[in-house]
């Protein structure tokens, strides 16, 4: 995971999600709050960079995940600052252990790191302690560390800058953790932006 910024709201969000939302919610109370976010998902996408919150790469298609979940509080559905981007696999398995899952907007950018070559994700020790047990706990419940399906992935994307079909600025852009360990491997210990 990498630190990603707040995502501004967009204009007509209040007027097209947010109150007809609330006015459904009011109308319906036992039930699950009607999808008025999806219209949204580009702006919230473009926002993260089109990279899942959680995975730290290229997302084509992705979901909004609301961080609180709609099960744990229906009254955060609409609320803009709750949406995160992410990859539709990884927003199933948080299930309602969103109080345990670390927020990508807390996330400081040396707090996890990818191993070459084995492309595993560990949490490093730049992590304040405070910390280190929720981020350990993402890591294991999202199976961010090795996963078949996040190790695949990061296989072609480490392959595709290999084989120079993408350069390292590329990678930065569509896979920023492997861009990191590359440049950690090749020398270059400076903290890139």
């Amino acid at each position: 995971m990498i630190h990603f910024d707040k995502i501004v709201e967009p204009p007509e969000f209040d007027e097209r999600a947010r109150k007809p939302g609330l006015k459904w919610l009011e109308e319906n109370p036992d039930k699950r709050p009607k999808n008025y976010w999806s219209p949204f998902k580009p702006d919230l996408s473009d926002g993260f960079g089109r990279l899942c919150a959680y995975s730290v790469m290229f997302e084509p298609v992705g979901t909004i995940d609301h961080y609180i979940s709609v099960s744990r509080n229906k009254m955060l559905a609409y609320e803009w600052s709750n949406y995160r981007f992410a990859s539709a696999w990884l927003n199933s398995s948080k299930k309602a252990e969103d109080d345990k899952i670390l927020d990508p907007f807390e996330v400081q950018d040396d707090w996890f790191a990818i191993l070459l070559p084995s492309l595993q994700l560990i949490v490093t020790n730049h992590i304040p302690d405070e910390y280190r047990e929720k981020a350990e706990y993402t890591v294991k419940r999202l199976r961010l560390r090795d996963d078949e399906r996040i190790i695949r992935q990061r296989r072609e994307w480490y392959r595709m800058y290999r084989d120079g079909e993408v350069n390292l600025e590329g990678l930065k852009k569509k896979a920023p953790l492997i861009a990191r360990a590359i440049e950690k491997t090749n020398g270059n210990q400076e903290h890139w932006q």
